[in-house]
């Protein structure tokens, strides 16, 4: 793994709270998130800690927390912390709060620091004022840098990730450099950084203004800008979308590339489970909308809207795509003759003794390699065992 667990610690165990306010929507987002549910968040904060500990009694400490939305920094301090404080965890565990720029300041991060919260993750999008305007965002590049002061102020210096978007309307290739040098710049500077292609998801504002949708080309090209500038800044990437420094990769979101086992608590979060014996698993998630949550945690339910079982065969092509999304990459034998394929060779490379991972063209066309990987491997599906990619 990119970032080590602690020697001889747990088995990893992850518990996803989704707060689904926000105080504006931006025009790309489709995500279970509300600008007019406000009223609800005592109600909803009281439905996550009573799911809390009616689902997690019995459960293993989790070794990572994350609290993601919509904007979980709109929550009161207060609220937020009642619903970490009923979440068993081990010592070491981390404990990540997605942050509005806007909606934090020192006194609500050092509030969130003592009550055990470990590494804050900002959603930034850009550092051009006229970039953040085409994607609906709110905030601007002067509220960053006061977060982040913020952020470093209250003891967070080593463990603050920065989300950025890759191709909005208007950004020109001058514009993606400035965003990159100025996020490098931050005071403290991040730890970590993602950044994301922009993608149209369907009823939203930007799938119905086709002059704002994003040219694959021109992305392909700021991504791999900002490989390079992150790389040579000393952020490694470990996975399609995420650089750190060493020991700052995101342990929560490594849980999900490797399969590992994470409960979700709130409206829409998912879960997964694993069932070792049958190398089989089963993933569910809860209903969509905060009032219907509520309501069901009130009458005695866990707020679980469906669900699918995994069998072996299933589980082993996941395990195959989410793996070659990482630096780890996968077994070298699920793409026989690949360094004999021009076209294969140019987008993997060795990563390890028996291993391949994309190189940085590779991962711009992830997604067909990871078809060629499914297809490769389909005869060998029935009765296999299933192996971690990590």
């Amino acid at each position: 793994m990119f970032a080590d667990p602690v020697p001889g610690g747990p088995e990893p165990f992850g518990v996803y709270v989704h707060i689904p306010f926000c105080a504006s929507r931006c025009d790309y987002c489709a995500f279970a998130t509300w600008t007019d549910k406000g009223h609800l968040m005592s109600a909803y904060a009281e439905a996550c800690r009573t799911a809390a500990v009616r689902l997690l009694d019995g459960a293993r400490p989790a070794t990572s927390v994350f609290f993601g939305g919509g904007t979980p920094s709109l929550l009161d301090a207060g609220l937020l912390e009642s619903i970490l404080a009923l979440i068993p965890r081990t010592a070491h565990a981390e404990v990540t709060v997605e942050c509005n720029p806007e909606s934090v300041d020192v006194a609500k991060l050092s509030s969130y620091r003592r009550a055990g919260v470990t590494r804050l993750s900002f959603g930034v999008q850009s550092m051009q004022p006229h970039v953040l305007a085409s994607l609906g965002r709110r905030h601007g590049p002067d509220s960053v840098r006061r977060a982040m002061s913020a952020a470093g102020e209250a003891g967070f210096a080593d463990a603050i990730n920065v989300d950025l978007i890759i191709g909005a309307a208007g950004e020109l290739v001058s514009d993606w450099v400035t965003t990159l040098d100025a996020v490098l710049a931050l005071e403290p500077a991040p730890a970590h950084v993602s950044a994301y292609s922009l993608t149209v998801e369907p009823a939203t504002p930007l799938a119905r203004d086709a002059s704002r949708h994003p040219d694959p080309d021109d992305q392909a090209d700021k991504y791999l800008l900002a490989d390079r500038l992150l790389g040579d800044a000393g952020l490694q990437w470990y996975e399609i979308s995420n650089w750190a420094r060493p020991g700052a990769a995101c342990r929560h979101n490594q849980l999900y590339w490797e399969q590992g086992e994470y409960l979700g608590i709130g409206c829409s979060a998912h879960s997964h489970s694993v069932n070792v014996e049958s190398g089989t698993a089963r993933r569910w998630w809860n209903v969509r909308t905060p009032e219907r949550y509520v309501n069901l945690v009130g009458a005695g339910g866990d707020g679980e809207a469906a669900g699918e079982h995994l069998d072996q065969a299933q589980r082993r092509m996941e395990a195959l795509v989410l793996g070659i999304r990482t630096a780890s990459g996968v077994p070298e034998v699920h793409l026989p003759g690949w360094a004999d394929d021009p076209v294969l060779a140019s987008l993997l490379e060795r990563s390890g003794t028996g291993r391949v991972s994309l190189t940085a063209q590779g991962r711009l066309l992830a997604n067909e390699v990871a078809l060629r990987l499914v297809d490769c491997d389909r005869p060998q599906l029935a009765g296999s065992s299933i192996r971690s990619p990590g």
